[in-house]
C-alpha cells in the first residue's frame, strides 16, 4: 500500500473576503466560472459531481456536464430511467459541487431538483451531435447489458434507420433544473486556513451570507 500522508499542497492563490461579494451567490458563481474559464488550466470547467441518495438509502455521486445557469439555478441533462433520475423521482434533494483545481477553488449546491419544460429540453437536444442523439436513445443508462457489442450494434441499426432525417427526443431523456437553497464558495488559503462563505435562502427570497470556519 502506498503511503499518501505526506502529500501536501500549499494554497496560496486567491482570497475571499466579504468586502468584495455580491448579495446573490448566482453573481459570485458567475464570475468564479469565467475567472476559471479565462485562468486555464481546466479541462471543463462545466464538469460537475452531483450527489443524490439512492433508492437503496445510499449517496452516489457521479460526474456530469453543467449546460445552463440562469438566476433559477443550474441545469444538466440525462436519462430519467437512470440511476439518478429514479433516484432524484424519489428524493429531489440532491448537491452539486465543482473543484477547480487551478484556482485552488470549491464551489458546493445543495438544491431541489425539479425536470425542465419540454421546450428546454428539445431545444437543446436539437443542439446535440448526431451522434450523442442516437447515443442517449441506443442507451437503457444505468441497465446491465451483456457487453459493448450490444450498443455498438444498437447503434448501427439506428444510424441506418434515422439516415437523413430529423431524431426526435425521446420521452425519457431530458433536463434537471436544480434549484439552489445553499452555496458554499470555498478557496484555498495558506496554513489551511481557508475561506468558507455560505449564502443561504431565507423565506423571503434573500440570502443569508455566513462565514464559515475551515
Amino acid at each position: 500500500m502506498k503511503d499518501i500522508g505526506n502529500y501536501r499542497k500549499a494554497y496560496e492563490k486567491r482570497e475571499l473576503l466579504e468586502t468584495n461579494i455580491p448579495e446573490d451567490p448566482i453573481n459570485l458563481f458567475n464570475k468564479w466560472f469565467h475567472e476559471v474559464e479565462d485562468f486555464g488550466g481546466v479541462d471543463e470547467v462545466n464538469a460537475m459531481t452531483v450527489s443524490t441518495i439512492g433508492l437503496d438509502g445510499f449517496p452516489k455521486s457521479r460526474v456530469v456536464l453543467l449546460k445552463q445557469f440562469t438566476y433559477e439555478g443550474f441545469i444538466f441533462y440525462t436519462n430519467y430511467n437512470s440511476e439518478k433520475g429514479r433516484a432524484i423521482d424519489h428524493n429531489p434533494n440532491v448537491c452539486l459541487s465543482f473543484f477547480w483545481h487551478s484556482l485552488e477553488r470549491q464551489v458546493i449546491i445543495k438544491g431541489i431538483a425539479e425536470k425542465t419544460s419540454e421546450n428546454i429540453s428539445d431545444g437543446y437536444f436539437e443542439s446535440r451531435p448526431t451522434g450523442s442523439k442516437l447515443g442517449a436513445i441506443v442507451s437503457n443508462q444505468s441497465e446491465v447489458i451483456l457487453s459493448r457489442e450490444v450498443l455498438e450494434e444498437g447503434l448501427k441499426h439506428l444510424e441506418k434507420d434515422f439516415e437523413g432525417k430529423e431524431i426526435p427526443r425521446p420521452q425519457f431523456w431530458g433536463g434537471y433544473l436544480i434549484r439552489p437553497v445553499e452555496v458554499e464558495f470555498w478557496q484555498g488559503r495558506p496554513n489551511r486556513l481557508h475561506d468558507r462563505i455560505r449564502y443561504h435562502l431565507q423565506e423571503d427570497y434573500s440570502w443569508k451570507i455566513d462565514r464559515l470556519s475551515p
